[in-house]
């Protein structure tokens, strides 16, 4: 993402009264969240989780590294900021998506979201000591 676009990321107090809305959440620039993204991983999972976790990060950064629309970019920094969130309080654990947030996906990532409930599944029938 281009210096001057991460500036649009930043929340702003225009057009909100204090008393009607609460503050938004200020998004963190990219280059800090992934490190936060990362040292979240890093002390909050244990090695197989992180191993994927961080590729998967590392995969969608890069992907998103020359997106130039501004919508696409707060979008993407706001998710990953709520997931840093939660890893770190470890309110993800058993939580279920949310119907909205299926309905949003694409046809790409909803095959991707079934290959890795395939996986999990498939990991849990092998059992904890197997590979897969």
């Amino acid at each position: 993402m281009r210096p001057t676009l991460r500036l649009l990321a930043s929340p702003s107090t225009l057009g909100s009264s204090p008393t009607l809305h609460p503050a938004p959440l200020a998004l963190l620039p990219p280059i800090p969240l992934y490190r936060r993204l990362l040292r979240a991983h890093r002390q909050h999972l244990d090695h197989e989780k992180r191993v994927l976790g961080d590729a998967y990060i590392k995969s969608e950064f890069r992907a998103h590294r020359n997106v130039e629309n501004p919508i696409h970019i707060v979008g993407f920094l706001k998710e990953w900021q709520m997931y840093a969130q939660q890893v770190e309080g470890d309110s993800w654990r058993g939580e279920r998506l949310d119907t909205e947030k299926i309905d949003k996906m694409s046809d790409q990532q909803l095959g991707q979201l079934y290959e890795l409930m395939q996986a999990i599944q498939k990991k849990g029938r092998e059992g904890p000591d197997s590979e897969v």
